[in-house]
């Protein structure tokens, strides 16, 4: 009897222990988190690697960049589609870009659609794609004469105010308020994409000795505002006016924005970051993230930390605690500076743990759900030492994506499977379309042969394969390497707002 007892709580403890370390695990490495990494075109820094590639290249190129970041179980990308009034696929509105053909204007030969093509590709890859635009910048300088007759430069010079070098969208005119939201509805309506994504640039950082002289358009519009208040506004009524006709479209696209990260200092408000920032989000490009969460015009922000844990003056540990203070009914990612490692006069930047630290204290807070990182090429073929140290612990095993915020529903559709054929090589089935759900990808668990299927591990996502819309089934093919010796697998669906629905466990034992 005494020997029974033991081995009950033996066996007991065996199964705590297991259900601890379980616990421990996911939690070190959640199935749910934002993963993404930007993808700079302009003056094309991330891609296309020249803009005298052939396309062929070009191709190849992004490829690289999705296969790269899929290994190291990223989850997003975030691609910038607009720079300076351009655009990377066809449009009226804006000509192609010369970052993309080498000449303004000129369109890709042999054609091709190149957002359309980008997206299908990370769709492929099971990234979310996020279309990144720049609305105000106009020019990278002061050479117009490189600008397509069809830029907004020669369109409507009135819409323009010459300000440290470059030319900006006045962000005050009605017109270009409206122009730029016929922009973001074309790229919503036309394109199958997870987000649109405004990066920091909003009124323009400060240049010491000159003015930005939106005088005219203050007499005209000002409506006994202060400039400063004046300009936020001018801001928050696009950003507003952008959120609304994003869900009218199509209510699933998500709108996030990736601010400066100091949102105003401390000497500057109580309420404020203890940081000694010399230019802010609110008092110098006008621009009010807390506004815009305490309003829900957005879906995510992604404040840009890009310093170092314990920087004296914007310290990455003190301002990730800020913003989880004050972030509401808004999903809540960071940004963090990639682009610095072993090349910054910060030289903690050097220690290949910064990045990983950076990471696990993020993980910390339980109101910030991922982060993103600036950018692509930081991690290609480059920094394998943190990249390893990444893939081994903080990115060991793959993640989704959150849920759309506010958008948590039941998938009423299960999947359901047909045609299951194993051989020696790999095991495949069809998943039928759903009748009631739109699903946008297939979920694929697996187990070891002594471990029961849980499809909250993220040790045991085998894939993620893309629903194509008005297909009647998508085929699953499941190399039997990837099984072990496990005679069945789980799956599952994700629908456009990222939920998922119930498992359907899948037996190939005939």
């Amino acid at each position: 009897m005494k020997k029974c007892k033991l081995v009950i709580i033996l066996i007991s403890f065996f199964l705590l222990s297991f259900s601890n370390v379980k616990a421990q695990m996911i939690a070190t490495n959640p199935k749910n988190e934002f993963r993404a990494v930007w993808i700079a075109t302009v003056v094309n820094i991330d891609w296309p690697k020249s803009s005298t590639d052939n396309v062929n290249k070009q191709k190849a190129d992004f490829i690289e960049i999705l296969d790269n970041y899929k290994k190291l179980n990223y989850n997003a990308v975030i691609v910038q589609i607009r720079s300076v009034g351009d655009a990377f696929y066809p449009t009226e509105l804006a000509p192609w870009s010369r970052f993309l053909t080498g000449k303004e204007g000129q369109a890709p030969k042999p054609y091709f659609d190149t957002l359309a093509w980008m997206i299908n590709e990370t769709h492929a890859r099971g990234f979310e794609f996020h279309a990144w635009l720049n609305p105000y910048r106009a020019t990278m300088d002061l050479n117009t004469a490189i600008l397509s007759p069809k830029h907004d430069f020669y369109q409507h010079p009135d819409w323009m105010i010459k300000y440290g070098g470059k030319y900006y969208y006045n962000p005050a005119l009605p017109e270009v308020q409206d122009h730029l939201l016929k922009v973001v509805n074309e790229v919503v309506k036309n394109y199958d994409i997870d987000a649109i994504h405004f990066d920091d640039y909003f009124y323009p950082y400060k240049v010491k000795g000159d003015y930005f002289n939106d005088t005219a358009a203050f007499v005209k519009y000002g409506n006994n505002l202060s400039l400063e208040d004046w300009r936020r506004s001018n801001v928050n009524n696009f950003v507003k006016n952008v959120s609304i006709s994003i869900k009218n479209i199509k209510p699933w696209v998500q709108f996030g924005i990736s601010p400066f990260g100091v949102w105003r200092n401390k000497s500057m408000d109580p309420k404020g970051s203890e940081t000694e920032a010399g230019q802010t989000n609110y008092d110098d490009l006008f621009a009010d993230p807390i506004a815009w969460m305490q309003n829900k015009w957005i879906d995510y922000l992604v404040p840009q930390l890009y310093w170092s844990m314990d920087h004296p003056k914007a310290s990455y540990s003190k301002l990730l605690r800020w913003w989880s203070e004050n972030s509401t009914n808004t999903a809540i990612y960071i940004g963090n500076g990639t682009y610095k490692i072993n090349t910054d006069s910060d030289k903690r930047w050097n220690n290949p743990n910064e990045i990983p630290n950076q990471i696990d204290i993020t993980r910390s807070y339980k109101n910030i759900q991922g982060n993103a990182f600036f950018s692509a090429k930081s991690f290609l073929n480059r920094n394998q030492t943190v990249t390893q140290l990444l893939l081994e612990n903080q990115y060991k095993y793959p993640a989704l994506p959150n849920v759309v915020p506010n958008s948590i529903r039941k998938v009423v559709d299960v999947p359901t499977v047909n045609t299951i054929v194993k051989n020696a090589v790999s095991s495949s089935f069809n998943v039928k379309s759903p009748l009631n759900s739109k699903i946008r990808y297939v979920m694929v668990y697996g187990s070891n042969a002594t471990t029961k299927i849980d499809i909250n591990d993220p040790s045991q996502i085998i894939e993620k394969i893309p629903f194509q819309e008005k297909s009647n089934a998508v085929e699953v093919i499941i190399p039997t390497c990837k099984l072990d010796k496990n005679s069945s697998c789980a799956i599952t669906f994700i629908d456009f707002y990222g939920n998922e629905s119930e498992p359907t466990l899948v037996n190939f034992t005939l």
